[in-house]
């Protein structure tokens, strides 16, 4: 147990870029309250907008709860909103890092399964899905408000997750 643990710091240790992609893509970063690095940031920022827009417009058009329906439209308008001003700090040269063209696999995986259901049994999983995606999303913007190294994404970063923690809340509302 003691060399696991003494592995798993020297990994965790040994570069700072390394630890941070993979940090970022195990978890570990979550677990211990490491920002990510800008690029980490923007990447999962980006792809976490595009599943909450593509998983919301899905969520329109089924035979869902209507205030399923309205948490939906608000999400859409929302994180197309976010993407639109993270876009602009990107593209605009304020932020040097690379938005991604297409969501995280995993994100992927989810919206598959999430079109693959109807109704009521959608709109469970949507929910889920919502209450899931805006945990890790307050987690990803909370971590880099707090020790992130791009001072403008870093603010911006602030200034967004108050409306990151109230969607999570909407969407544990919806889950009751």
């Amino acid at each position: 147990m003691r060399k696991l643990t003494l592995i798993a710091a020297a990994l965790i240790l040994a570069t700072p870029a390394f630890a941070q992609s993979v940090g970022e893509k195990t978890g570990v970063n979550s677990v211990l309250g490491i920002a990510p690095s800008t690029q980490d940031f923007v990447t999962q920022a980006a792809s976490s907008d595009m599943f909450e827009i593509q998983s919301s417009e899905a969520a329109k058009s089924q035979d869902v709860d209507p205030k399923i329906k309205d948490f939906a439209n608000q999400m859409v308008e929302a994180h197309n909103k976010t993407t639109s001003e993270l876009k602009s700090m990107v593209e605009g040269g304020k932020v040097k890092a690379t938005l991604p063209t297409e969501m995280a696999s995993s994100q992927k995986s989810m919206l598959d399964d999430l079109n693959g259901r109807k109704g009521s049994d959608f709109g469970d999983q949507y929910v889920d899905d919502q209450v899931s995606a805006h945990k890790d999303a307050v987690s990803l913007f909370e971590r880099y408000s707090e020790g992130g190294d791009d001072p403008a994404l870093k603010e911006w970063a602030g200034k967004t997750l108050p409306e990151l923690k109230h969607h999570l809340e909407m969407a544990q509302q919806l889950d009751k």
